[in-house]
C-alpha cells in the first residue's frame, strides 16, 4: 500500500472517485444523519478499495444495479488522526453504494439545540470539513488530491431550510423510492419532511463539501451574491450592510486573476460557535458573525475567502503538507484585492498585522521549528494541531519577494498563467517551483527557493511593510514602555485594524496599572471588534491584571472562533506559577465546551493537556 497523503488511507494504486451521489436524512433528535453515498470510479476496479471514515457506522455496501452486497471491512483500530479505514472488495465494478450513519461525535458536524441559536426556536447543524473531517460525514477518499463532482438530496424537517456549497436545484416534497437505502420510505416520506436538492458540477476536493440546515433567511447584496444567516432581521441587515461591496471585490478579483468560475458567491453567517473566521466553500462561503463589525472592515475576511475562488478552490494543495499553496497565495491575492478596493494604507496595515502574527508563530514553534517551513512533513501529525499563520504569512512573504524581484506587471502575468494552467487540479510545492523556474528563467539565481520552501524561520529577505500609518502605529506602541499613551487626536481616525496593530506591537511585559489606564481612556475591553478586544485581553492576562477575567470568561463563552480561543487559553495556562489562572481556564472550558465546534474543542483540549 502506498498512501498518497499522510492524512488519508487513499492508495496510489487505486482509482480516485470522480462523482458521488448523496442521500442524507437528518435526525435532529439523535444528532445523527442516516445516509447513503454512491461512488463512481472512472473505470471498473478489481480488488480492494480503501476509504477514509471517522465515527461512522457502516450498514452495508451494495452493487446498485443488482442490489447484491459487496464484502467490506472496517479497521478494528482507530487511528487518532486518520480514523478508520473502510475496505470494499470490488469485482470489476465502477459504482458502489455505501449505507451509513454519522455519530453525534462527528468531528465535522456541530448540532446546536434551539437554545444555542438566535431565535431559540429550532435546531441548527453545520459542517466544517477542512482539514480532514469530510470522512466523519460520509465515507470518501478524504484527500485534496481527489476531486469530485456531486449531487445531494437532503431530507430535513419542513420548518427548516438547507444551504450547500453547491447549486440549489429545488425544494420539494419527498417521494417514495428515492432514499437510496439511507432510510426506509416511511421515514423519508413522513409528514413534516421536505427534500432540498443540490448539484456541484465542478470537481472539488472533499474538504470543500459543506452544508447548513436551520431556520435560515437571506438578503440580496449584489448580482452574484446573497447573504444568508439565521432568520433574524438584525443579523441579516447588519451582514448585508457589512458586505455591500462584495461585487466590487469580485470584479477586482476577475481583473487580477481571470474569470470567476463558480457562478455565484453567496455568504452564510453562522452562529458564534463557528471555529474559523471564514471557510472558502465554493458558491457559499461560511463566515463567523465576529466579522460583522459595523464599519465594512469585515469585508477583508470576505476578500480572503473570495481570493480562494482562484487559489485553493481552483488550484488546490495536493496534501496539507503543501497548505501554503492554498493560503500563501490567497493571502497575497486578498491583499491585492484590499489594496485595489480600500487603498494601499489599508493593505499595509493588513501586511503589518500578518508580520506580527508570523513573528509570534516563530516563538510558538521554537521547539518544533520544522512547522515554520512552507513544505512540511506531517506524517502522524493532526493538521488541526499545527494550524498556524506560517503558511499564510510566510507564504505571502515568499510571493511578495518574487513580485519585488520581477516587478508587479510581470508577476501579475505569471499569476494569471499559473491559474489558467493548473485550474481544477491539485498540485504540490515542487510542481509550483518547476512552473516558476520555467516561466521566470534564472529566478533560482536571484532568490533562494529552497531556503524559502524548506528552511525554518523567517528568511533574511522577508520584509516588514513600509507605510506612514504602519510606521506611526509601531512607534507609538514602542513609546508605551516609557509610559506614553497615544493622545486622542493621534487615534481619532483609528479603526479596529489600527488598534489591533498597536496592541500587538506593545511590549509583552507591561505593568497592570498601565493596562488599566489604557483601557480607562479607550474602553478596549468593551470593543465590539473582537480582534481588538482579544488583543487587549491577552495583554491584560500577560500583565497579571485580574480585573479583566470576567471579560475573558464572557468572551470565551460567547464565541468559538479558534483565532480567539487559542491565544486566550494559552495566555492563561502557559508559564509557571499560574495555578489560579489554570483552575480558571479549566472551569471556563468545562462550562463553555458544549458551545464549541468539535474541532475547537480538540484544539483547546490539546492546549490544556500540554500545560496542565
Amino acid at each position: 500500500m502506498a498512501p498518497i497523503d499522510p492524512h488519508s488511507c487513499t492508495d496510489s494504486t487505486h482509482p480516485l472517485a470522480t462523482h458521488i451521489s448523496l442521500c442524507l436524512y437528518f435526525d435532529f433528535s439523535a444528532s445523527t444523519i442516516h445516509g447513503s453515498v454512491l461512488l463512481s470510479l472512472p473505470n471498473p476496479h478489481h480488488g480492494p478499495l480503501s476509504l477514509d471514515t471517522r465515527s461512522l457506522s457502516i450498514t452495508s455496501v451494495i452493487v446498485p444495479e443488482t442490489n447484491t452486497p459487496l464484502p467490506f471491512s472496517l479497521s478494528t483500530t482507530v487511528d487518532p488522526v486518520k480514523g478508520q479505514i473502510l475496505t470494499v472488495s470490488l469485482s470489476n465494478h465502477s459504482k458502489f453504494l455505501i449505507v451509513f450513519s454519522t455519530s453525534p461525535s462527528s468531528s465535522a458536524l456541530q448540532w446546536l439545540s434551539p437554545p444555542q441559536t438566535f431565535n431559540k426556536s429550532f435546531p441548527f447543524v453545520y459542517t466544517q470539513c477542512q482539514s480532514i473531517h469530510a470522512r466523519s460525514v460520509f465515507p470518501c477518499q478524504d484527500t485534496p488530491a481527489a476531486r469530485i463532482c456531486y449531487t445531494a438530496r437532503l431530507n430535513i424537517p419542513r420548518q427548516l431550510s438547507a444551504v450547500m456549497a453547491a447549486r440549489h436545484v429545488e425544494r420539494r416534497p419527498p417521494v417514495p423510492c428515492e432514499a437510496a437505502m439511507s432510510c426506509d420510505d416511511s421515514s423519508w416520506c413522513a409528514e413534516g419532511r421536505v427534500v432540498e436538492e443540490f448539484v456541484m458540477e465542478q470537481p472539488v476536493p472533499p474538504y470543500l463539501f459543506a452544508f447548513a440546515v436551520g431556520e435560515i433567511g437571506c438578503r440580496e447584496v449584489g448580482p452574484r451574491t446573497r447573504v444568508y444567516a439565521e432568520s433574524v432581521n438584525a443579523v441579516l441587515d447588519a451582514a448585508a450592510r457589512e458586505f455591500a461591496g462584495t461585487e466590487d471585490m469580485i470584479r477586482v478579483g476577475e481583473r487580477l486573476f481571470g474569470p470567476y468560475e463558480w457562478e455565484r458567491f453567496d455568504l452564510l453567517v453562522l452562529p458564534p460557535s463557528f471555529p474559523y473566521g471564514g471557510m472558502e466553500n465554493p458558491r457559499m462561503v461560511f463566515l463567523t458573525p465576529t466579522v460583522i463589525k459595523g464599519d465594512a472592515s469585515g469585508a477583508q475576511v470576505v476578500a480572503h475567502e473570495l481570493a480562494h475562488s482562484w487559489t485553493g478552490n481552483l488550484i488546490t494543495n495536493m496534501t496539507n503538507e503543501h497548505f501554503w499553496l492554498n493560503e500563501g497565495f490567497t493571502t497575497y491575492a486578498e491583499r491585492r484585492i484590499v489594496e485595489a478596493v480600500q487603498g494601499e494604507d489599508r493593505a499595509a496595515l493588513n501586511i503589518g498585522i500578518g508580520w506580527r502574527g508570523l513573528v509570534e508563530e516563530m516563538e510558538r514553534f521554537k521547539d518544533n521549528m520544522e512547522f515554520t517551513m512552507l513544505k512540511t512533513n506531517q506524517e502522524g501529525v493532526d493538521p488541526d494541531d499545527v494550524y498556524s499563520q506560517v503558511p499564510y504569512e510566510k507564504g505571502f512573504q515568499f510571493l511578495w519577494r518574487i513580485e519585488r524581484q520581477i516587478g508587479r506587471p510581470a508577476f501579475d502575468e505569471f499569476l494569471k498563467k499559473y491559474i489558467a494552467t493548473f485550474k481544477f487540479q491539485s498540485i504540490d510545492t515542487d510542481m509550483f517551483l518547476n512552473f516558476l523556474k520555467m516561466n521566470v528563467p534564472g529566478i533560482e539565481n536571484e532568490i533562494d527557493l529552497k531556503l524559502w520552501t524548506e528552511g525554518t524561520g523567517i528568511p533574511p529577505d522577508a520584509k516588514e511593510p513600509v507605510s506612514n500609518i504602519y510606521t506611526k502605529i509601531v512607534s507609538l506602541a514602542n513609546e508605551f514602555k516609557f509610559g506614553r499613551m497615544p493622545r486622542e487626536d493621534e487615534v481619532a481616525d483609528w479603526q479596529g485594524q489600527e488598534w489591533e496593530l498597536y496592541l500587538e506591537n506593545l511590549p509583552k511585559s507591561v505593568e497592570a496599572s498601565q493596562v488599566s489606564a489604557l483601557d480607562a481612556r479607550y474602553r478596549l475591553a468593551e470593543s465590539k471588534d473582537y480582534e481588538v478586544k482579544v488583543a487587549f485581553l491577552q495583554l491584560a492576562i500577560s500583565s497579571g491584571c485580574r480585573d479583566y477575567y470576567s471579560e475573558v470568561e464572557k468572551t470565551l463563552k460567547e464565541v468559538g472562533r479558534m483565532k480567539y480561543l487559542r491565544p486566550l487559553y494559552t495566555a492563561l495556562v502557559q508559564g509557571s506559577g499560574k495555578e489560579e489562572e489554570k483552575i480558571f481556564a479549566k472551569r471556563v472550558f468545562s462550562e463553555a465546551r458544549n458551545c464549541y465546534h468539535p474541532i475547537a474543542q480538540g484544539v483547546v483540549e490539546s492546549i490544556l493537556s500540554k500545560h496542565l
